[in-house]
């Protein structure tokens, strides 16, 4: 069963319905097959040599401490035990704050981190110079690991190109890779098969599943003139197709460059304990310097070797160690709290993209609807009954696939009515028109305006939406069924919600012809739409909203297909229907949503936004008490260890307040 635009009776014509244009009309829901899920990622060898650098630098600072509390070897053995584990735990951290230093970088937590530890060696304090720098390591190997995506990882895009395609040389259908097809060469696509190349159909008439590029729910009709892209798959009939540029050049091959570009043009969300670093570390800094150096110089008698040892402890005093420990359990907190509601964030820096979010874009087909088509409407002829027209095109496409024979047959069902099925060895299906079949002894049509023609039966043409279902029986015209993408039942209440939250912009791309586009926009309370849209269209869409917004807040992007990938990359926190998404949209994505609900959408930004107050509420914390003890370092009225203790506790306050995110 297929259906095409209608049109007026002037321009009806047998066969009529033209191949749609490059900037997306029609899609469709059916898929050749399942794309298999990527397999569990290994630990890759570089993050395996972190790791095992980071537990030997472990194990070595606490063999130092030991030695060093017990002088079981003498205080050099131990003070080079301590020394090394104090190199290779922070050697990475010593050459990084250098670099920044050289590309006038000066004052980050690198910096804190090195000048804070180094200044605990010269006054004595290595234990504690080991302990930080150690777990500072940690952490950070342990947050980049939680923040890593996998866009590496595109196999399922991958599968938009087919191992082999069947070309014409000398006269006869050879099987070569679609690298060895050349612009000119004659391709043949079978019913099932994906096209390899992009070009022209130049023989046969049919549908093809488009949902590969555009990611919408129906097929598109074609016939010798068409345009063919690598990675549509031919439904219902043989085509011919005239290449018309190689396969690294194909739609498909675009994608794929696409997403691995767009991934790299992704600028990564400063955490937000990184932006806090940029006031704390030189006000701490330049204050030390003032303790060191003002005494000796305004007040007599003062010696500069005493204020000198007293700046280095409440340089020590503040080196962020419980900012490394309160920070990230904040963090942990949050990116567990929504992983049990079945939202997956891939790292802390994606929650701080999310809670900064002012502006949603939605992909339409699969995201805000649900992708299968239901029948809307019964236009019957007069005097014909509604269940009959019904009837006829239920019998007419009992063995059909296309998603608007399975919408009739799902109608039909609602009845509670025997299925009317077909006389025996009847049916038959007509590439590109609809399909035929024989019930009480009549012919019965269900299709595209195109059959009603090719079948000579007598009817008035008049505009239609795009996914309507001409009927007929016996020769004569029974009427019109109407049929659409549902949307899903919480769409509205998302976008609701996400506006309640402060989001003060939510668009929709897709590439779906203008008016079910528009259907869907307008029941789903949004505002900005862009229809027709291959991914590359997306891409750019989605880039003139980013610098739109820029300086004003992120831009979050929901998707769920194939198409989708390049944008899901692109955005500062794509978005992915995990339930139902593509592989390539899972791996893309910095958010996968484990149920198909977009409502889902605002509950990430509101658990995102409270872990972000949850958050700075350690810090505040940890501030509060690193300010109390600098005013007792600074006056010699605080040991290193007590400040540690004061830490310690401070870690502990934090553990209890993190939990919060979880609930």
């Amino acid at each position: 069963m297929n259906s095409a635009h209608d049109h007026h009776h002037t321009d009806c014509a047998p066969g009529g319905s033209g191949a749609c244009p490059d900037d997306g009309c029609h899609a469709c829901a059916v898929n050749a097959r399942p794309l298999p899920r990527s397999g569990t990622r290994l630990m890759s060898a570089e993050r395996a040599r972190e790791l095992a650098r980071i537990l030997a630098a472990l194990a070595l600072g606490a063999a130092g401490i030991l030695l060093w509390e017990t002088k079981a070897l003498g205080a050099v053995v131990a003070g080079s035990v301590l020394a090394a584990a104090y190199l290779l735990a922070g050697t990475p951290v010593l050459l990084g704050a250098a670099r920044n230093i050289a590309r006038g970088r000066v004052f980050d937590e690198l910096f804190l981190m090195a000048v804070a530890s180094l200044g605990a060696f010269a006054i004595g304090a290595m234990e504690e110079a080991v302990g930080v720098m150690v777990f500072y390591t940690l952490g950070e190997f342990l947050q980049e690991g939680a923040a890593e995506k996998s866009r590496r990882s595109i196999s399922a895009v991958l599968e938009l190109r087919p191992d082999k395609a069947r070309v014409l040389r000398d006269g006869l259908w050879t099987d070569a890779t679609p690298d060895d097809v050349e612009p000119g060469d004659f391709v043949l696509v079978r019913p099932g098969e994906r096209v390899p190349v992009d070009g022209v159909v130049t023989e046969g008439s049919g549908s093809f599943d488009t949902s590969a590029l555009t990611g919408e729910s129906m097929p598109r009709s074609v016939a010798p003139g068409g345009q063919a892209l690598a990675g549509f798959i031919s439904i219902d009939a043989a085509l011919t197709i005239r290449a018309e540029r190689a396969a690294s050049a194909s739609q498909a091959s675009r994608v794929i460059e696409l997403v691995e570009r767009a991934a790299k043009a992704k600028a990564r969300t400063e955490l937000f304990i990184s932006r806090f670093a940029k006031w704390y570390t030189p006000a701490v800094v330049f204050a030390s310097l003032a303790l060191a150096l003002l005494p000796p110089l305004l007040v007599p008698g003062q010696r500069l070797s005493v204020w000198a040892y007293r700046a280095l402890v409440m340089l020590v005093i503040s080196c962020p160690c419980a900012f490394v420990i309160s920070v990230p359990l904040g963090y942990l907190g949050g990116l567990g709290g929504a992983a049990r509601r079945g939202i997956l964030i891939k790292g802390a820096n994606v929650l701080d993209a999310l809670a900064d979010a002012r502006t949603v874009v939605f992909d339409k087909t699969g995201t805000l609807t649900d992708g299968s088509f239901r029948v809307t409407e019964l236009l019957p002829e007069p005097g014909v009954d509604p269940d009959e027209l019904l009837r006829h095109a239920a019998a007419a496409g009992t063995h059909s696939n296309h998603p608007l024979a399975r919408a009739v047959r799902d109608a039909w069902q609602v009845t509670g009515r025997p299925h009317p099925g077909c006389d025996a060895g009847s049916y038959s299906e007509l590439p590109g028109h609809g399909t035929a079949a024989t019930l009480d002894g009549r012919e019965v049509l269900a299709g595209s305006d195109g059959i009603l023609h090719l079948r000579s039966v007598p009817h008035d043409c008049r505009p239609s939406s795009e996914s309507v279902i001409h009927v007929a029986a016996g020769g004569r015209y029974l009427g019109r069924i109407e049929a659409g993408d549902t949307l899903k039942a919480d769409a509205p209440d998302s976008v609701d919600r996400l506006r309640a939250l402060g989001i003060r912009r939510v668009a929709m791309l897709t590439g779906d012809a203008p008016a079910p586009a528009q259907r869907a926009a307008a029941a789903a309370g949004v505002s900005e739409l862009h229809h027709g849209l291959l991914p590359k269209g997306k891409l750019e869409r989605l880039e003139a909203i980013l610098a739109d917004e820029r300086g004003r807040g992120t831009v979050i992007f929901v998707g769920d297909g194939i198409n989708d990938a390049p944008a899901l990359a692109r955005a500062d926190a794509g978005i992915a229907m995990g339930a139902s998404g593509a592989d390539a949209a899972v791996e893309s994505a910095d958010v996968v949503l484990m149920g198909h609900e977009p409502s889902l959408v605002a509950e990430a930004v509101s658990r995102a936004r409270r872990t972000r107050r949850i958050v700075t509420q350690n810090i505040l914390l940890a501030l509060g008490v690193k300010l109390v003890f600098l005013g007792f370092g600074a006056f010699g009225l605080a040991a290193m260890w007590e400040a540690v203790i004061a830490d310690v506790g401070v870690a502990l306050a934090a553990v209890l307040n993190s939990t919060r995110a979880l609930k």
